[in-house]
């Protein structure tokens, strides 16, 4: 990975689930903790849960009520948060996030997290994980009303915090996003090469891709 033009960047935009975070936690929740209790609570195969969730996960991937736990525990009959607890000590930090996110502030670059987790989401994390003191702004989607796959999103983020894109490092692991920041003019992306520890490095597209967070340190 080519080192970053650290002089052309005043702000740092970054994701949190599969960027600063193992994305695990997520994975194993939705595709098997969330199943299993769905069925369990329901009195379904475990099967029957997977052909009813698949289906939902689906048609509503990409939009906000995806990343949304009322709408989910509404459509699911069942309290996402709560189940979210039994699996929170999977909850981790990707290795040397807070390495590179110590290093960034230090260095006087404008830190703020974008993140579609829903409000409850984040708390839970943040309850867990100590990351709320290297940011200036914690920003949910949520809070404007369009996940950050939608142009939207950026509209908003602009009016809210008055950034230059042009200026400005965006990371994230998921492709829709960085392509939809791409467009809004974001002129530094980097994509996630492992956001889930468990399964090994994926395809990144056309994005440069963070494998160390310690090599992105060189030359702040």
């Amino acid at each position: 990975m080519p080192s970053l033009p650290w002089s052309d960047i005043d702000t740092v935009l970054l994701d949190m689930d599969g960027t600063l975070l193992d994305l695990h936690f997520d994975n194993h929740f939705w595709l098997e903790h969330l199943p299993q209790r769905y069925a369990e609570l329901h009195g379904v195969s475990r099967a029957m849960a997977q052909m009813e969730l698949q289906p939902l996960f689906e048609r509503h991937a990409g939009q906000l009520q995806w990343y949304c736990l009322d709408f989910w525990s509404a459509e699911l009959k069942l309290s996402v948060r709560e189940l979210k607890l039994e699996t929170a000590h999977l909850i981790a930090l990707r290795p040397d996030a807070d390495t590179f996110l110590e290093a960034i502030k230090r260095a006087g670059k404008r830190v703020v997290m974008i993140t579609n987790a829903h409000r409850d989401s984040l708390s839970l994390k943040l309850e867990r994980i100590e990351l709320a003191p290297y940011f200036e702004r914690l920003i949910s989607s949520h809070d404007y009303g369009f996940p950050k796959e939608n142009p939207q999103f950026w509209d908003a983020l602009q009016a809210d915090i008055g950034f230059d894109p042009a200026r400005s490092l965006f990371i994230d692991d998921t492709l829709p996003i960085l392509r939809s920041a791409r467009n809004f003019g974001v002129a530094h992306l980097l994509a996630v090469k492992e956001p889930d520890s468990r399964k090994g490095p994926k395809d990144t597209g056309e994005f440069a891709a963070v494998e160390d967070y310690r090599d992105l340190i060189a030359g702040l």
